[in-house]
């Protein structure tokens, strides 16, 4: 039985390709409001568990609960309702190249609201307001910066005020700066939308800055070595694997860095 206070459960899944096992027995639970950090080193199925969590791939064993709805095991009419309340941010922002920022984040919108254009518009400015681009309603991806076309990613993945966010590397190819104004817009966008956030990253300053708890993926044993806030795994985890992930870079001090899970 699911708990309660669970948004999302992971029980018991085991995800492969074929018959090569990525990872198994993978089990924790991501509580409302939590920004929950799923990390590990290259390889570890980072982004796959994140794709596995949002049906676009399937375990070969276990489940995945949204607030206690097995939504692995629903039916597609079913799965297509639980994923209304779920945004979603790729690496690289997702955006089509041919449409404008109002006109990407007012796609989600158009397809599955009976909203007029006018509306629609509208709602599509108030987001990307939100995210610090008001005015660049008419402008085309190619004309942004990398930082810019995340925000717009963030823009369109909260069009339907969604009740969970995923992100995929959200700070991948930003610099220093660019990642904790990102960081800082999560913490806003968390309290505002009083959502709950799931990140796919390696970055250590955005890790300790806002993750609540986390999940590490071990490839050696590829299954979860660790759970809990990153801090405390930190300061506590007696795995060495974990430790060192989580205390790399020089002296000790945590870095950023642009390297993709």
């Amino acid at each position: 039985m699911v708990e309660k206070e669970a948004h999302i459960a992971v029980r018991d899944v085991t995800m492969a390709f074929g018959s090569f096992v990525l990872m198994h027995d993978l089990d924790f639970t991501v509580r409302h409001n939590d920004i929950f950090i799923i990390m590990g080193a290259s390889g570890s199925g980072k982004s796959t568990l994140l794709r596995h969590m949002v049906g676009l791939n399937e375990p070969v064993h276990g489940e995945v609960f949204y607030g206690g709805a097995n939504f692995t095991r629903a039916e597609p009419v079913e799965r297509k309702r639980l994923l209304r309340g779920v945004g979603i941010l790729y690496q690289g922002g997702a955006l089509f190249s041919s449409m404008t920022l109002a006109e990407n984040v007012g796609l989600p919108l158009a397809e599955y609201t009976s909203l007029t254009p006018a509306e629609v518009l509208e709602i599509a400015s108030l987001k990307l307001a939100l995210v610090g681009l008001k005015g660049f309603e008419d402008f085309y991806p190619s004309q942004l910066s990398g930082g810019m076309v995340k925000r717009a990613g963030l823009a369109r993945a909260m069009a339907l005020d969604p009740k969970i966010l995923f992100f995929d590397e959200p700070s991948a190819g930003l610099d220093p700066i660019s990642s904790r104004l990102l960081d800082d817009l999560i913490l806003e966008l968390r309290e505002s939308l009083d959502a709950t956030i799931v990140i796919v990253t390696h970055e250590l300053a955005s890790i300790f800055a806002i993750g609540t708890n986390s999940v590490f993926l071990d490839v050696e044993t590829r299954t979860i070595a660790a759970s809990g806030p990153p801090q405390e795994l930190r300061d506590h985890c007696d795995n060495p694997r974990v430790r060192r992930f989580l205390t790399r870079g020089t002296n000790g001090q945590i870095e950023r860095s642009s390297a993709r899970g």
